[in-house]
């Protein structure tokens, strides 16, 4: 590779915009070639890379089962709904109640207003009597 062409590369490379070959040429130059002063600063970049690549693993790391969120969530949320159908069909329950006894209180009180009109109309037939019975009396005693 032309080393004239390694700045022109490199450029490319800090800006994400290098091919696979311009990459894997940019690691040969660091690694196996001899590399120009002014590019010694990028050198151990190019070195771990390479290296990196060869590193294992092999601590065994133990998995935990992460609780999940999303069932507590579903959980509240089906207890609201019940709750809300409970209170809302309690609240239905009281309506309902409430409008036959405003329906029973009605008939009731027409009921009553009823009897009340039978008896005052008998009892203005007694007035009427009695205004009779007056009148008789009067006719009596002022004859005598």
């Amino acid at each position: 590779m032309e080393l004239d062409n390694i700045d022109n590369i490199l450029e490319k490379y800090f800006d994400a915009e290098t091919t696979i070959a311009e990459e894997r040429a940019l690691k040969e130059y660091f690694v196996n070639g001899s590399v120009k002063p002014e590019h010694e600063k990028y050198a151990p970049m190019f070195t771990h890379l390479t290296n990196a690549k060869e590193e294992k693993f092999t601590k065994q790391i133990p998995l935990q089962h992460k609780k999940s969120k999303t069932k507590w969530f579903s959980a509240a949320a089906v207890a609201m709904l019940l709750l809300g159908l409970y209170l809302g069909n309690n609240y239905i329950e009281q309506k309902r109640i409430e409008k036959e006894q405003a329906a029973y209180a009605y008939q009731e009180t027409k009921k009553a207003l009823n009897l009340l009109a039978q008896n005052f109309n008998k009892g203005k037939e007694k007035i009427a009597y009695l205004k009779e019975f007056e009148q008789t009396k009067q006719k009596i005693y002022n004859d005598n």
